[in-house]
């Protein structure tokens, strides 16, 4: 039987299920609150154990992208992102899990023919058109300033 759009549209609309919107942006709001409290005890722990100021910012972003990239091979990633929505998708997190998770799909495949050349299946398009948002906007504070 072939639906037209309306009656496709009808049919989604009644069997999709409907989300609590103000629960949802709660809980993205509390996972995202904790990953960025869990990044400021990481940089308070690498400032106590006496690692100047820029090289524990970097400890603590590559501490974010490996406990990332580690749920991300275990499968837990996926499990808590289910619950926390946009709220474990931060930035730096989303990106590990974004370059980890097509090279466990690819793994069966090989290093070279799966995994390097799957790496950055979904996190390559971010990359390109981050740097290019970045160039377009360095160029017009250049001349706005």
């Amino acid at each position: 039987m072939q639906m037209d759009k309306a009656s496709y549209r009808k049919y989604a609309q009644e069997t999709a299920k409907k989300s609590n919107v103000l629960l949802n942006v709660a809980k993205a709001f509390l996972v995202g609150g904790l990953i960025c409290c869990l990044g400021e005890a990481l940089l308070n722990l690498y400032k106590f154990l006496g690692v100047n100021l820029e090289t524990a910012r970097t400890l603590e972003i590559l501490s974010l992208i490996f406990l990332s990239a580690l749920l991300t091979g275990f499968g837990f990633f996926d499990n808590i992102s289910k619950h926390a929505g946009a709220g474990i998708m931060l930035p730096i997190t989303g990106f590990a899990n974004a370059v980890v998770a097509p090279c466990i799909d690819a793994k069966r495949e090989g290093f070279i023919l799966g995994v390097g050349s799957r790496m950055f299946v979904i996190a390559g398009p971010v990359i390109v058109y981050g740097t290019i948002a970045s160039i377009l906007y360095g160029v017009v504070y250049y001349f706005i300033r």
